[in-house]
């Protein structure tokens, strides 16, 4: 019988958010999967938990993939850990995940902290429907192109951004989505200098270009707007209440209809298109 692999959530900067739940899984594991061995360890000696370590990162998943899959498949369980966050979110874990799935290796999610969830909550944006848009490539062209794509996009939009490419970053984001767009820059984000600016685009580009940016960022952006719809006036509701009847549609349907999208009242229609109809 297959191991399981267990995707174990780690602090984003304070020790004091790791949960008693993601210990007691490191503890009881045969080994850990880390994305860098280094830090992980200083995590590891912090909470007394001492376990093997393999390496699994971006530049070795597909070796260190199979690799560990094999160890599952014997029977051991593993648990995967990046530096700060949940694993295979913007994270080659999701290539793990995927494979286990494919092999039939049971995947359990301990949760814990989530740097996108977290300044989505603070932002004070719209929370209800967002996308996550993670990191936005180096290349400038690839990355005017992918936020060109998102022009129309209604949802708001988290982005991952390093200290260094948050004012290339910040410049594309005001062409393509104008400099009015509100947007929360979330800065270190649990530690001991996190700060929440909940501003727009162009007074974020105007800080940033005369000020260095320091720490990693969260962005969320405001989605657009959807456009207003005009307002329909009774004689025009009307109207259209008629031309559905003349479509055989029953007066009191039509006139429930027409109200239902234009926001008029559905007793005011079937009286008026009663009386255009005598």
């Amino acid at each position: 019988m297959s191991g399981t692999l267990y995707l174990v959530a780690t602090p984003i900067g304070n020790l004091g958010d790791f949960s008693p739940r993601a210990v007691e899984t490191l503890k009881a594991v045969d080994f850990i999967a880390a994305e860098d061995t280094r830090v992980s360890v200083k995590l590891l000696n912090h909470f007394q938990i001492k376990k093997p370590l393999v390496s699994y990162h971006e530049h070795n998943h597909v070796t260190a993939g199979q690799a560990v899959l094999g160890r599952l498949l014997a029977g051991e369980s593993c648990a995967l850990v990046t530096d700060a966050g949940t694993p295979a979110i913007s994270d080659p874990g999701e290539d793990l995940v995927r494979l286990c799935g494919e092999h039939g290796v049971a995947v359990t999610a301990v949760p814990g902290c989530c740097a996108a969830v977290n300044a989505l909550a603070v932002s004070g944006l719209p929370t209800g429907r967002f996308t996550f848009e993670g990191f936005l490539t180096v290349n400038k062209k690839s990355r005017r192109e992918h936020l060109e794509r998102l022009r129309d996009e209604e949802r708001t939009m988290i982005f991952h951004e390093a200290p260094h490419k948050l004012r290339a970053t910040l410049a594309d984001l005001c062409a393509v989505f104008g400099p009015e767009r509100r947007a929360a820059l979330c800065r270190e984000l649990t530690k001991l200098h996190e700060e929440t600016w909940r501003t727009t685009l162009g007074e974020a580009a105007a800080y940033y270009g005369a000020n260095s940016p320091r720490g990693e960022y969260v962005l969320v952006v405001a989605g657009r707007e959807r456009p207003r719809e005009a307002a329909v006036t009774l004689a025009e509701g009307t109207a259209q209440v008629l031309a559905l009847l003349n479509q055989g549609v029953r007066l009191k349907e039509a006139a429930r209809e027409v109200a239902e999208h234009t926001g008029l009242s559905k007793n005011e229609l079937y009286a008026a298109a009663l009386e255009e109809n005598r």
